[in-house]
Order: structure tokens, then sequence, then C-alpha cells
């Protein structure tokens, strides 16, 4: 009797299993699990002649679906958590090259248990743990020397079986993985993947298309991109303080002086603006100072001398204002900063009356002279209306991605003690980047939120960038406060939101998944009367924030005809409605975190395979919500070729031809933009090979 089942296994063990073809032999682990190089043919359940039909049906549709796939060039790759692009692809008739995780090997159990495949998560600059690396010469290989298999077709449980004994094998993943490792010898004909470095470089130049671009750092660090805008004036006739946020790189000693005099003027300017207020005058806005650990909290905390301080501010912002008008163009004028002014004691004195609620008081006269000087200033600076009266500063890691490691400061000494944590003796590497913190942001139902804009860069000779007409907004989960500077109240990124719980003080009206679509802002707009301003101040900036990123960036990035890049923009809105760009993302991520971006996420990646893929054979064809706002045409000159823009949508942004590149303008003078039609004074011709864009943690 206890032979019996055994007989009956051996009976069906040869006689109804079908084996794949150029199966190179290999050995059988201790497991039963077939080893690398050996292939899994499936084992047969109870009814044995169905199972031997299907299986023989199984085979010969695999081999003609992956005939026609390698005759059409239809085989594809994907590494990374991107099962949307993977369904897609296999929808279209493409064949999978599957590739393996890196130190992870198949859980292959008897009793058929399920392998077991840790998830990750993917993130805006690439990062994810865990690699494969494609082999030239066949098959994919596990990096580090691991032992792992392929993803061979594996053995079914036969309870399993018997359950799904009518599964339709052409939605089933065995079939999938029968084709994945008949083209296993195959290169791939398109590339999707988070990490070019996760790919054999030999293998990466027979791929026909890519995803990614191999050096984009020039626009997607923080580092990089503060860089990159700071030659801005030599591509364009354009000011990057009028769209993104006074940025320094604190790792290196010209950029980390410029920071230390840019936030002694704000301070100034910001010292004005309170003593106007605390004197009656409304015109400017304030919010209460954020609570500070520094020194005695509220009115008792009182000034020695309020008058002399804003005597002593009132100074150094005439002489800044002459700066900036150029009335010291005939004559010395020492930098503001630079005055007989004791900063150390001015910016005390500050913090009192901004932080800890000391009083101030303007003369008659002063006064006057302050409103003047303020209304002469906001003419000047483009960023004077959004900077605020409490001069906080935001610290951001310059490779790091999903709020990592970022902090709100708001007093000098903080900010120059991370400097000095991540100063190198070569001042090349820079770790932080500082930013001054949009203190007076658009909010809705009195929360924070932040714009995430894709866009897409199919070519980079000529430079052809794709707007993305459908985007997101993301909450904070507390209502915003300069009171307090805790994430939750500032940090608008979902892997950071999704830490903390909803404020019982939120708004109820706030989406409970912290998400809005484009759609729904300008509802939220229309119903508030300003219907027009997305579609004339907000969507016309970003896209003329992220054609300016990129013409000042391009000549840093690596291109290659035949790859393209979807990135990832972050906008906040001023009161005024004005978009500032906070930075720009590699590889954004797509892992869905709501209903709303479950559904956008999957569109822009439909739409972004419409373009790579269709638009070759059939230039008319649908594109969805990408629209084309840039394409560079060439034009011969006796000096060589000239790129000149060309796009209506580009002249309708306000851009003119792109002149002839020549060096690098350096950093904006305290941070500020100069009079319109002055020209940037000339560098120093070493000074752009002294600090070129470094590379990031990614490729």
């Amino acid at each position: 009797m206890s032979e019996a089942p055994s007989s009956a296994r051996e009976r069906q063990t040869g006689q109804d299993l079908l084996p794949l073809p150029a199966c190179p032999a290999g050995p059988v682990g201790s497991d039963g699990a077939l080893l690398t190089g050996q292939v899994a043919a499936a084992t047969t359940g109870h009814h044995n002649g169905r199972q031997r039909s299907v299986d023989a049906a199984l085979l010969r549709k695999a081999k003609r679906r992956v005939e026609k796939a390698i005759k059409e060039k239809k085989i594809f790759a994907v590494r990374g958590p991107y099962p949307v692009i993977r369904s897609l692809l296999r929808a279209r008739g493409w064949v999978e090259r599957k590739l393996p995780r890196e130190g992870r090997r198949l859980k292959q159990q008897l009793g058929g248990q399920k392998k077991q495949q840790p998830e990750t998560e993917p993130s805006d600059d690439g990062d994810e743990q865990g690699e494969a690396v494609l082999n030239p010469r066949g098959g994919a290989q596990p990096s580090l020397g691991t032992t792992e298999p392929l993803h061979y077709p594996r053995p079914r449980n036969e309870e399993v079986e018997e359950e799904k004994e009518d599964e339709d094998y052409e939605d089933s993943d065995e079939i999938h993985d029968l084709m994945s490792y008949l083209v296993r010898d195959q290169v791939p004909n398109f590339l999707w993947t988070i990490r070019l470095s996760s790919i054999d470089q030999e293998l990466l130049q027979r791929i026909e298309v890519v995803n990614r671009y191999h050096w984009v750092n020039a626009l997607s660090t923080k580092e990089g991109l503060c860089l990159s805008l700071q030659n801005l004036p030599w591509f364009e006739q354009a000011d990057p303080n009028t769209f993104f946020p006074r940025c320094y790189r604190l790792g290196t000693r010209e950029e980390r002086e410029a920071f230390i005099e840019d936030f002694r003027l704000t301070a100034a300017r910001s010292l004005l603006k309170l003593a106007l207020k605390k004197a009656g005058d409304r015109l400017v806005r304030t919010e209460q100072p954020p609570k500070s650990n520094k020194g005695p909290e509220g009115p008792g905390s009182s000034l020695s001398s309020p008058s002399r301080l804003a005597e002593e501010a009132l100074e150094v912002c005439e002489q800044h204002l002459g700066v900036l008008e150029h009335q010291d163009i005939d004559r010395k004028t020492p930098s503001p900063c630079r005055t007989c002014i004791d900063w150390n004691c001015f910016l005390q004195d500050y913090y009192r009356a901004a932080h800890e609620g000391a009083g101030l008081a303007l003369s008659g006269a002063q006064r006057e002279r302050c409103q003047d000087l303020l209304r002469r200033l906001a003419e000047q600076l483009p960023q004077f209306g959004v900077e605020g009266d409490l001069n906080i500063w935001i610290l951001k890691p310059s490779a790091k991605s999903r709020g990592r490691g970022i902090v709100c400061a708001t007093r000098l000494e903080e900010v120059l003690q991370q400097a000095r944590n991540c100063t190198t003796p070569s001042g090349r590497v820079c770790e932080w980047v500082v930013q001054k913190y949009v203190e007076r942001p658009l909010t809705i139902f009195g929360t924070k939120f932040d714009i995430r804009q894709w866009f897409l860069v199919t070519d980079g000779n000529p430079l052809t960038v794709w707007f993305y007409q459908d985007c997101y907004l993301r909450f904070c989960s507390q209502p915003f406060s300069l009171r307090h500077l805790e994430h939750s109240r500032h940090l608008c990124n979902v892997s950071v939101q999704k830490q903390y719980k909803t404020s019982p003080h939120q708004d109820p009206r706030v989406p409970p998944s912290r998400v809005w679509s484009s759609r729904q802002f300008q509802a939220y707009l229309a119903r508030l009367g300003r219907a027009d301003a997305w579609h004339q101040v907000m969507v016309p900036g970003m896209k003329a924030a992220i054609l300016n990123s990129l013409r000042c960036a391009q000549d840093h990035m690596s291109f290659r005809k035949g790859s393209f890049e979807l990135f990832g923009a972050d906008f906040l809105v001023g009161e005024d409605c004005q978009p500032w760009l906070l930075e720009i993302n590699s590889c954004p991520t797509m892992s869905p975190s709501s209903a709303v971006t479950r559904r956008l996420c999957a569109n822009v990646q439909r739409d972004t395979l419409r373009l790579v893929l269709d638009r070759k054979d059939d230039p008319s064809c649908p594109t969805g919500a990408f629209e084309l706002i840039y394409k560079e045409t060439t034009a011969s000159t006796s000096a060589g070729t000239e790129h000149v823009s060309s796009q209506r949508d580009t002249e309708e942004l306000g851009h003119r031809d792109i002149p002839t590149r020549g060096q690098p303008p350096p950093r904006p003078c305290w941070g500020n933009t100069a009079a319109p039609g002055s020209l940037p004074p000339q560098r120093d011709p070493l000074a752009a090979s002294r600090d070129p864009p470094q590379p990031a943690h990614g490729p």
C-alpha cells in the first residue's frame, strides 16, 4: 500500500512532461529546485492527458510569440518597480528578458512554495536596494558573484494547479517566464531601468532605446541645479531669481561668503518690515515669529537701543539699493556687509526682535525712509514678496531625495556649523546647499502644498522637451505656520508626510490622501475667482523654469541617441500664484500613494511609451497629455553650428534665440538680480574649471 503513491508518481514523471528546447544540463539542488543552467519543466497534475496537451500548446504559443518579437525587435527589459511599464509593453506584443535581483536567491522549496521577493521603494534620485547586471554574453548575470539562477519557469504546486486547472496561460506568469528563458541570449531593444549603473556598459551600447541619460547631475541634484542656474544669463536674457529661490553651495568658500552677505542683507530688510508692522503699518504682512529656544522669549527680551538698530538697518539697505541701482559705478562703494556695523551684535538684536518678540521703535522720519526704501527694494528684488520677515533658510543634502536630511534654520551660526561639517579640502564636493525658504506661499485651507510636474526629454541634440499637462499637488499633514518648523508643516514629500498622522487642527477639507490632481486645483482656483491663474500664470511659469534649467544644464549632460528621460520637477506657488522651482528629480517615483497618483502615474507611463515608441513610425500619432514645448534647430554659421529655438511654444513663453555660449557668469551680487539691461561682469577664466558639477549617488 505504501508503494502505490510512489509508483504513481514514477509513472507520471518522464511520461507527461514536455522538455524545453536547448536546455544546458545542470545539477538539481538538494531541495529539488533546478539550479542555474537547468530549465524547470512543468509538473503534472492528476489529469495527465489534459496536462500534456496544455504544456505543448503553451510551448508552441511561447515560441510563436518569441519569434515574432525578435523579428519585430520587441524584446524589452525592466529593472525596478515598474509593473505598469511591463504590463503596457506586454500588451503591445513585447517579450521581456527578465532580470534577477542582486543578492537574492530564488526561494524554491519542495511543495512549490512561492519565491520571496522583497519589495523595494523607488526614489526620485534612483536609489534602490538591490541591482541586477545584464550580461552582454547572454543571460542576466547577478552581480557580486552571486549564484542566483535566472527567472526560469519553476515547478508549480499540484494543489494550486488543480484549483486553477482552467487558467488562461495567456495571462499567467508562466508563459512570460517561458518566453523570458527563450530570449535569454537576445539583446533587449528597449530598457526601462531605475539605475544605469546596474547595466553592463558593453551591452548598454547595443540597446536601442533606454529610459535614462548617463549624466544628469547638473539638472537633477540640488548642487548641480544651483550651479547650472548661475550660468543662465549666458543662455537666456532671464534671471534665475525670478523663478528659483536663492541658493548657495556651502562647500565652496566663495558661495559660503556670498550666503553670509545675503543672510545679513535679508536680516536688515526683515528688521525694517518688522519695525513697520510694530509701528502700525499694515502694508507689509508678517506672521508671528517661530518659537526659539535661543535666549528668553516675549516682550521682556528688550533691545538696548531700538532706534539705533533701525538706523543701522536703514543704512545697510540704502547702500544695498545704491548697488542694485548702479549708483556705485563711478565711485568705490564698499559692500553693505563690510561697513562699520557690528554684525554679530546686529544679528543677535534681530533674532530677539524676529524670534523672541522684542520691541522695535521708529521715529517719524525713519518710518518715511523705511517705507520708501522697502518700496524701491521691492522693485529691484524679484524675491522680495515671498521672502517674508523671519529670514528662514532651508538646508538640503545635495544628492538626496524624498526630503531626507532637510532642516530649516533661522540663525546664521546654525547654517555655518553645517557648512563646517561638509567642507572638503579641495572645496569641490558640496554635500549641502542652503536655499531661501519661501515664507509666503499660497496655501489651500491653511495648508502648504507643492506641485509635482513631469516633463520628458526625448533628445539632447536637438534638445526636445515635452511638458505633461496633468500633474498633482502634495499636501502637508499639519496647518502651515512659521511659528513651528516641523517637517509635517513644511515638507510636502509623500515619503515624509506618510510618517505623520493628520493633525486634529487640520481643515477637514484637506483630502485624506493629501493629494489633489491639477484639475481639482483648477476647480478650487475658480471658486476663489482666480480661474485664469493656472493657465496664464502657473503653467507658463513652470514651462519657463523647466526650459531655463535645461538650457543652462545641457552642456553638462550626456545625451545618447535613442535614449530619453522622464523628470519630475517640484514647484511651490507664491501668494501671487507665481511658481517657484524647488528641485528637479530624475527617475521620479511611479509608486501610487493615492487614487489620484495611481491614475496619473499610469497615464504618464502610457503616454511616454507612445512618444518614444509609436512616434518613431508615426509622427502624427496621439501623444496623450504630453505637449511639445521646445525643440532646437541647427543653423550653420561661419563659426560652426549655433542652436536657435524655432518652436512657437517657446516664443510664446518669451524666450529668445540662444546666444553664443561663452564663459559662465559669476553669481549675482548678494543673491539678487542686476539692473535690467546690464551685462554680467567677467569671471576668472579658470573659475568654471574649479567648480564643475560633481557626480552624486546615481548615474
